[in-house]
C-alpha cells in the first residue's frame, strides 16, 4: 500500500473518531440551542442540521437526509479512487484527500443515525455568529483548504517523470 493512501485513511479514520466522540460529548453535556460560553468569540451551542453547510437543503426532510447521505457516499468512493492512484511522492495530497473524505463520512454516520447533522462549535464576533459546525467540518474545511494550496503550490512532477 502507497504511503499517500495509508495516510489519507489513517487521517479519515482519525477525523470520523474523533469527530463522533466529541458528538457523542456534545449530545450528552450540551441542551439544545442553548450556548455555553467557553470565551470571548466561542460558545459551545448544540444544533441540528438538517441540510449541508448553512443549512442549505434542510427543508427536503427525510429525502434531503437520503439524497444527501448518497451524495456524501458517492463523493467518499471518488475521493478513494483518489487515494487509490495517488504517487508515492503526493503524501500532501493524501492528507488533504484524507481530512476531506473523514469529514464527509463522519456526517453521513450523523445524517443516517439521527436524519441530521450535530453541530456543536458556534464562533462568533459581538452579534454576528458563524453558523454552527463540528470537526468533521472543520476537517472538510481544512482539507479543502490543502487540497487549493496543493494544486496552486505544490510540487507536481511532469508526467514523464511519474511513470518511472
Amino acid at each position: 500500500m502507497k504511503l499517500p493512501l495509508k495516510i489519507g485513511l489513517l487521517l479519515a479514520v482519525v477525523v470520523i473518531v474523533i469527530d463522533q466522540q466529541t458528538k457523542v460529548w456534545a449530545l450528552s453535556v450540551l441542551t439544545l440551542y442553548e450556548p455555553v460560553a467557553i470565551f470571548s468569540g466561542l460558545n459551545m451551542t448544540l444544533a441540528y442540521n438538517p441540510g449541508v453547510a448553512f443549512s442549505l437543503f434542510d427543508e427536503y426532510g427525510d429525502a434531503g437526509r437520503w439524497l444527501l447521505s448518497a451524495l456524501a457516499i458517492g463523493v467518499s468512493i471518488f475521493l478513494l479512487a483518489w487515494l487509490w492512484r495517488l504517487q508515492q511522492n503526493e503524501r500532501f495530497m493524501g492528507a488533504a484527500l484524507g481530512l476531506v473524505l473523514g469529514g464527509a463520512l463522519g456526517n453521513v454516520i450523523d445524517r443516517i443515525q439521527f436524519g441530521h447533522v450535530v453541530d456543536f462549535v458556534d464562533v462568533y464576533y459581538q452579534q454576528a455568529h458563524w453558523p454552527a459546525f463540528n470537526v468533521a467540518d472543520a476537517a472538510i474545511t481544512l482539507g479543502a483548504m490543502l487540497l487549493v494550496w496543493d494544486t496552486l503550490f505544490g510540487k507536481h512532477n511532469d508526467k514523464s517523470s511519474d511513470d518511472h
